[in-house]
């Protein structure tokens, strides 16, 4: 009887992946952002291989110069090649944006299975804590933050991780509030399964759809956050390229009104890159979600 309902409960399990895989390969924008996102990844990662210059190499000669004679996005006020830069600009906007996003996800996670599983005064703290981080704009938060630690890779990762776990925190809380009323969580405790083993071995893996979810989301956010920032000349030193820095160098008025492309064109790949990772949210939202 044991071995006709695991085998029933593997059939189940591959019945509903294949069902959610072909919900996501029917929503043509989440496989265009699929796409996109894959595309640009993969050319940042290997941008030593298809930049056709030295991102900080200053060539006086060239400043300012049109896109095109050798430069395909053109080049800065200082005539680095703006191709290059936005190449390898991706790969530090997009390690920031992915290495937060996980470390987040991980961190609320872990609270959210512990303040919705055991409740109590542990579940009261992390909501008050959460409340407290939660009740100041976001922005000032992380100006706050990265003006005390200063501004670096590293520094920029670890504020987003301090302050952006609440929102995977809440949503895992009120799953577990609701999956722990389940029978199969008092049929394993009547049988002497620790509490950490029900919470992540049979708990945890019905709350990875809304996780993974706001993790694909939160990768987009702190990407426009780090944007933001480095604009503001408060995110990673000037001489580190990133999308950000890309923009906050092209922000005077002469920029602005004479040489567009150095605004318009990192512009476009952050909007791009953002845009796509939204559609594929929502195309994992929906095809992970089983009322659907």
């Amino acid at each position: 009887m044991t071995e006709i309902n695991l085998v029933e409960k593997k059939e189940k399990k591959s019945s509903l992946a294949k069902r959610s895989l072909q919900k996501f390969l029917s929503n043509k924008l989440a496989i265009v952002g699929l796409v996109i996102v894959l595309l640009m990844i993969l050319s940042a990662i290997f941008a030593s291989l298809l930049a056709s210059h030295d991102p900080n190499q200053i060539d006086m000669g060239k400043l300012n110069q049109a896109p095109g004679n050798g430069h395909l996005f053109g080049t800065d006020s200082t005539g680095r090649d703006l191709y290059s830069r936005l190449l390898y600009g991706g790969r530090i906007s997009i390690l920031i944006g992915i290495s937060s996003a996980l470390t987040t996800s991980i961190i609320g996670t872990i609270f959210g299975l512990i303040a919705g599983y055991f409740g109590g005064l542990i579940d009261v703290i992390l909501i008050r804590i959460s409340e407290v981080l939660q009740s100041f704009p976001m922005i000032i938060l992380v100006m706050v933050l990265v003006t005390i630690l200063g501004p670096s890779v590293s520094n920029m990762i670890l504020v987003f991780t301090l302050i952006g776990w609440m929102t995977v925190f809440r949503i895992v809380r009120n799953e577990v509030l609701r999956l722990r009323e389940e029978t199969y969580v008092d049929v394993n405790k009547a049988f002497g399964i620790s509490d950490f083993a029900i919470m992540f071995r049979d708990i945890l893996p019905n709350t990875l759809s809304p996780i993974i979810v706001a993790t694909t989301i939160n990768i987009a956010y702190f990407i426009l956050q780090e944007t933001g920032l480095s604009f503001l000349g408060l995110g990673v030193p000037t001489n580190v390229p990133t999308w950000g820095t890309i923009i906050n160098a092209a922000k005077s008025i002469t920029v602005i009104q004479m040489y567009k492309w150095q605004w318009i064109i990192p512009g476009l790949f952050i909007s791009l890159f953002v845009m796509s990772i939204n559609f594929l949210g929502d195309g994992l939202r929906d095809a992970l979600d089983p009322r659907n």
